[in-house]
């Protein structure tokens, strides 16, 4: 498209240049042509008053030398006989005897070409006799194009550099138009391939300034979307997650009896499907991309995420500690993506302690990270690599991989981690790096949870 509109400027100012330059070098090269047989008209002129005062050879000649073309030999004077005197010739004579007696047949100025280029101006003169001479004042061909040369180069200088203008100026339009829809056209690539943060800037033509504007309300609508969709999708989670775990536990309260196995085999088998059905959201959910306008305040969501536990932690008699809340603490985390991660850990807590356990949630603001601790005052964790990898493949039963899959996917979007270790209550520590500028961080103690280490998950 730029391109194109390059060459159709190029074509125009060029057939404008044509159009105008030619007729205007034409102009030009006629105009020097008529100031240099006016110049010849005028010193033609200045023989007219001798000649009616006088045809004598020697006073004739006399006055052509004391002339400038008279003086640069090229003037002439032809005086035709008069009475018994014979016809005279002042000066050197470039043009035939047939012109200069057609002239005089005539009366009026003509000109004729000279052999070796050039042409001759013949002026007929009234004599005292009645007759008639004829004053010839050559004018070289140089004389005539005086100045046409440089006039068509610099015309031809003035159509390159419209010319040149010209193209300049519409590859600047193009680009002006080109820019914006190739960036149009790049955000939509990115968007296709799961790139949710991909937008447009509003800039250029209106019409590319109203496309923009619709693809970004698009993308933004878009990953509303599945941001609906993974919040559903942790939802699911906890609800049912929660009231499973109560099943199971009065379940195994039953003691022995055939009612009793079919109702704990009817849990696990619920259990089983609603792990399957975790799993299966979570394979056909795309992955989450940071881009323009990601990012949540951490200290909002956990007390959000904290008051839809702390109902369940009350009617197990569990004591709750919130710390570091009280004020904004950015982070570039989605708002769904950091509420499943808590969902995560907390729900960890609920599943693998015992009721009345206590637990704590502390944020920590540092000037790079936001540090997130989950710890409770459980019986800890005898194997914390054993427990990352339970966490990574979701292939045992009563495990969808999304616990510490969760939590690892959304610290390293950062450039964070996540460790495991000792609490100061006794029992787990989860502790959540969150970088600020896309640098991977960590602290003494516990075991990091690298990518490197992450197993494939098989399809």
């Amino acid at each position: 498209m730029r391109w194109a509109l390059v060459k159709v400027c190029l074509a125009v100012t060029a057939m404008v240049v044509v159009a105008f330059a030619v007729p205007l070098g034409l102009v030009v090269r006629e105009m020097a042509s008529d100031r240099a047989f006016s110049n010849a008209e005028r010193q033609a002129a200045t023989i007219g008053p001798t000649l009616s005062i006088t045809t004598d050879p020697v006073q004739l000649r006399r006055a052509v030398e004391s002339t400038q073309m008279g003086a640069a030999r090229r003037m002439a004077v032809h005086v035709p006989a008069i009475g018994d005197s014979p016809p005279v010739d002042i000066g050197e004579g470039r043009a035939g005897a047939h012109a200069v007696a057609e002239t005089r047949r005539i009366g009026r100025a003509t000109t004729a070409s000279v052999p070796g280029g050039g042409s001759a101006l013949l002026q007929p003169t009234a004599l005292g006799s009645g007759d008639i001479a004829v004053v010839e004042v050559f004018v070289p061909e140089s004389e005539v194009s005086n100045g046409v040369t440089t006039a068509w180069l610099i015309l031809a200088g003035v159509g390159a550099a419209l010319i040149v203008g010209s193209v300049g100026v519409a590859d600047r339009l193009g680009a002006r138009l080109v820019r914006p829809a190739e960036r149009l056209a790049d955000a939509a690539h990115q968007l296709g391939e799961g790139r949710l943060g991909a937008r447009v800037p509003e800039d250029g033509p209106k019409e590319l300034r109203s496309a923009a504007a619709a693809f970004n309300a698009m993308a933004d609508q878009v990953v509303e979307l599945l941001a609906n969709e993974r919040e559903l999708a942790a939802d699911l989670s906890h609800r049912l997650r929660t009231p499973l775990t109560v099943l199971r536990l009065n379940a195994a309260s039953l003691g022995e009896g055939p009612a009793a196995d079919q109702t704990r085999e009817a849990v696990e088998q619920l259990e089983r499907e609603v792990d399957t059905i975790i799993r299966t959201a979570r394979e056909q959910r795309p992955p989450a991309a940071a881009g323009a306008g990601a990012g949540c305040d951490a200290s909002e969501v956990i007390r959000d995420r904290m008051a839809f536990w702390s109902a369940l932690a009350e009617d197990e008699g569990r004591e709750v500690r919130l710390a570091g809340v009280d004020r904004t603490v950015r982070i570039p985390v989605a708002r769904p993506e950091l509420a499943a991660a808590l969902d995560a850990m907390l729900g960890n807590v609920f599943r693998h302690t015992p009721e009345g356990t206590p637990f704590a949630v502390d944020v920590h603001d540092a000037s790079d990270a936001v540090i997130v601790l989950v710890s409770d005052a459980g019986p800890g964790i005898a194997d914390p690599d054993a427990a990352l990898r339970r966490g990574n493949d979701g292939g045992r039963d009563g495990s969808t991989g999304l616990g510490l899959d969760i939590v690892r996917r959304v610290a390293e979007s950062t450039g964070g981690d996540v460790r495991l270790g000792r609490s100061v209550l006794g029992g787990t520590e989860v502790r959540v790096w969150i970088g600020l500028d896309g640098r991977t961080r960590g602290g003494a103690g516990g075991v990091r949870v690298r990518r490197g280490r992450r197993k494939r998950r098989s399809n």
